[in-house]
């Protein structure tokens, strides 16, 4: 393309922006100021989750000392001996702030927040987990789910991950049916998951994989995607979520 093609296609492009937002102003996805995706007072006000207190190996806040969500008696209602991850972590508490930037983002179309929520995610993933070459991985959404937003909300989070961290990102899983969880409780949260994932046909397994959500309510999908990434061959798993009830 000539240099003269190349100015009018950028000028196309400032232009089209402009117009959009002219049309449709940028606003915070919390509190809908002017502006935005996510501004500044919104973004310092998110309840960020403090690795000193949380929980070493599952990530729950103020798990540190004594830990309610890994222990033995609550990884039995998941049928689990171990917990399934080397290690988790996640960035915010779910709060109606912290919910309400995951829902604008993949119930209202609002793509360009993937790259705020990767940014907020990158300052949890500890150093110790870039060892062993990782891959980067997500769950992906149900066939429907999909269908009705018209884009993968994590795949697209873990291809801004992958830029913020540097750490390559590979689509390793396809999900079947099954019911929207945010309904169920913990124990139908499990039933609900058994069976659900598989792994992308044609992928490679890597040995070292950090999988990532937005959301980790009772841990029901990760545990089951964790089965399989392991049954297919991973070693050193790692999970990532931007949220935690």
């Amino acid at each position: 393309m000539s240099k003269a093609g190349a100015k009018m296609r950028h000028a196309l492009a400032v232009g089209a922006a402009v117009g959009l937002e002219a049309l449709w102003p940028t606003r915070c996805a919390i509190c809908d100021a002017h502006g935005q995706l996510l501004c500044d007072q919104c973004r310092a006000n998110l309840p960020y989750i403090d690795a000193n207190w949380a929980c070493p190996r599952c990530g729950a806040p103020f798990g540190m000392l004594a830990c309610t969500e890994c222990n033995d008696e609550a990884l039995s209602l998941f049928q689990l001996e171990r917990f399934p991850f080397d290690q988790m972590a996640s960035a915010v508490m779910l709060t109606d702030e912290s919910r309400r930037l995951a829902t604008v983002f993949k119930d209202s179309g609002e793509q360009r927040l993937a790259g705020i929520i990767a940014g907020i995610m990158a300052p949890y993933l500890p150093p110790r987990w870039r060892g062993g070459a990782p891959v980067i991985t997500f769950v992906p959404a149900t066939r429907r789910a999909q269908l009705q937003r018209g884009f993968d909300h994590m795949e697209l989070v873990a291809g801004a991950l992958s830029d913020v961290v540097d750490i390559p990102a590979m689509h390793l899983l396809e999900v079947g049916a099954s019911q929207d969880q945010r309904e169920l409780g913990r124990r139908q949260r499990a039933s609900n998951m058994a069976q659900r994932f598989a792994v992308r046909a044609g992928a490679e397994m890597p040995e070292t994989v950090i999988l990532i959500d937005d959301v980790c309510t009772t841990g029901a999908t990760l545990f089951a995607a964790a089965e399989t990434l392991r049954s297919a061959g991973a070693k050193t798993l790692y999970a990532l979520t931007f949220a935690r009830a």
